[in-house]
């Protein structure tokens, strides 16, 4: 058993609110129940959303790097009880710090269009990242990941602020699309790809809560246009309604869908592939079986 005893004022539910995070409170678990906890947990919190509920700015902090100690945690536990058992058939899992979209904080579904509107700018996006960017990194996880970047202009924020704060963690950007082609803002994948291409601080470039049915030209545009590793995790087809704050009924895939999907993907040249928004444990079941005994990556190969 492993514990993770904190005290603090955190709250445990994601009600769509522009602060979404998670409660860590006298909680134990088996190593079983840590290793469901990772496979489902998709944690994004903002020093300003902690701040606009009330919280200090050093309890705010101590939350980020909180979350990153204990995913580290779980993620020790875990492989220490599978070396005890047997020789394991997998890598040692690696962490992820995960940093939303500036969309995402404000919660009004721009993470699925790119419009945030005329008088926000580079360096307002860069302002917005640093102090989140700065304080995970800090933390120790084996990568910093970017996710559900919308437009060129965040995807250049986020590309220049780990230049300018000398990040080490390897990192990677993930856009949101609505085709196989652009990027939700209409601007091309090959725009981008230009200064991602540029940079030694993106490792990995991919599309995360995207409908699965764009994924494969995604991927085969990517590869044209860069020879970075390529990391997709689609959502399940569904649509977000910003405004209603709701998901839209559309094409769901569930996870035998996503089992000949997964090997597309691989086929077509993805080294990472997972599940966004609405997909489920059993998802990321189904393409971890399919996937096995493929050439995985450590922190590093990265």
């Amino acid at each position: 058993m492993s514990s993770f005893p904190h005290h603090t004022r955190y709250h445990h539910s994601c009600d769509l609110h522009p602060l979404l995070y998670i409660t860590f409170s006298s909680f134990s678990f088996s190593v079983r129940e840590i290793y469901a906890f990772l496979s489902c947990i998709y944690l994004q919190a903002t020093i300003p959303g902690f701040l606009a509920r009330g919280m200090l700015l050093e309890e705010a902090e101590g939350l980020l790097r909180t979350s990153v100690e204990l995913a580290l945690e779980a993620r020790d536990e875990f492989w220490k009880s599978t070396l005890r058992k047997s020789k394991p058939v997998y890598n040692r899992a690696l962490v992820a710090a995960s940093i939303g979209s500036y969309g995402a904080y404000l919660a009004d579904g721009s993470e699925y269009s790119g419009l945030y509107g005329e008088d926000i700018t580079t360096e307002k996006l860069k302002d917005f990242h640093r102090r989140r960017l700065q304080v995970l990194a800090s933390a120790g996880p084996d990568l910093i990941a970017f996710e559900a970047i919308p437009n060129k202009m965040e995807a250049q924020a986020l590309v220049e602020l780990l230049e300018e704060e000398n990040i080490q963690v390897p990192s990677w950007i993930c856009f949101s699309s609505e085709d196989d082609k652009n990027l939700c803002s209409g601007e091309s994948f090959a725009e981008c790809l230009q200064f991602l291409n540029a940079s030694d601080k993106v490792a990995i470039v991919g599309v995360n809560c995207t409908p699965p049915q764009f994924i494969e030209g995604i991927i085969r545009e990517l590869k044209k246009q860069t020879k970075k590793a390529i990391a997709v995790y689609p959502n399940s087809g569904e649509v977000w309604d910003g405004r209603a704050k709701r998901w839209l009924p559309a094409e769901c895939f569930g996870h035998k869908s996503f089992d000949a999907l997964a090997k597309r993907w691989q086929e077509a040249g993805a080294s990472f592939v997972g599940g966004c928004c609405r997909t489920t444990p059993s998802t990321i079941r189904a393409v971890s079986k399919v996937l096995k005994g493929r050439t995985a990556y450590s922190a590093t190969q990265i």
